[in-house]
């Protein structure tokens, strides 16, 4: 709800009025007085705050200062750590940088140890072959031999037969 001009121009007229009637637009000099040893008191106490707030923000700067500085040194703590783990790294990478050779040369072995099992096997097939071999020579034998020993066991029956009549 704003106020008309009107209202404003009313109120300006009588405010003097209205404030001489509660005996606040014109006070005793007692009670002057007495307003100014307030205000005294008032605008040495704002004094005081300004020079606590003043001490404030100065050890706020401080503290912001040893803030700063403590981050500073923790930031160089980090980076020398870092720098440490950037090391350890590169250690580690000659490590592994190692260890691929030496896999690499287990590669090699295991191709030669893979070259000398085909010669085994190879080996291993000429033995079979010669087992065959041997097999069937001694099948042909235990045939030739069953079949001579039906023969001449035919033969003795024979003979028997035709002399013993």
């Amino acid at each position: 709800m704003a106020l008309a001009q009107e209202d404003i121009q009313f109120i300006k007229d009588h405010l003097g009025e209205w404030l001489a009637e509660q005996s606040l637009g014109k006070p005793p000099a007692v009670y002057e007085v007495e307003l100014r040893e307030r205000m005294v008191r008032v605008e040495e106490e704002l004094k005081h705050q300004r020079e606590l707030m003043r001490e404030g923000f100065a050890r706020m700067d401080e503290r912001f200062e040893a803030a700063e500085q403590r981050r500073q040194e923790l930031r160089q703590d980090m980076l020398a750590r870092f720098e440490q783990v950037d090391k350890r790294f590169e250690q580690v990478d000659k490590r592994f940088e190692q260890v691929d050779k030496r896999f690499e040369q287990v590669d090699k072995r295991f191709e030669q140890v893979d070259k000398r099992f085909e010669q085994i096997d190879k080996r291993f097939e000429q033995a079979d072959q010669r087992f065959e071999a041997l097999t069937r020579r001694i099948d042909r034998f235990m045939i030739w031999s069953f079949g001579t020993t039906v023969t001449v066991g035919g033969l003795v029956v024979t003979l028997v037969k035709f002399w013993n009549p």
